[in-house]
């Protein structure tokens, strides 16, 4: 047993491969947790959907290495 953790990151392959049990997909290398390119509102939109979706997949009972996207 341990803390349970998300790994977000834009390379899921490397999380399955130290494994981590939860990974999320992240949006870019240079920027997993957002997209700099977008307006203000969206990015904050984008952001939040990144953390709700951790959240999410944090309480749930997952194989090791499951692998969630973040949605559109």
């Amino acid at each position: 047993m341990g803390i349970a953790t998300v790994f977000v990151t834009a390379l899921p392959t490397i999380g399955q491969m130290v494994g981590a049990n939860r990974v999320l997909r992240g949006v870019s290398i240079t920027s997993p947790t957002g997209d700099p390119s977008l307006a203000v509102g969206e990015e904050h939109a984008l952001r939040v959907r990144v953390v709700e979706r951790a959240l999410e997949f944090l309480g749930t009972d997952v194989d090791p290495g499951t692998v969630w996207e973040v949605p559109a």
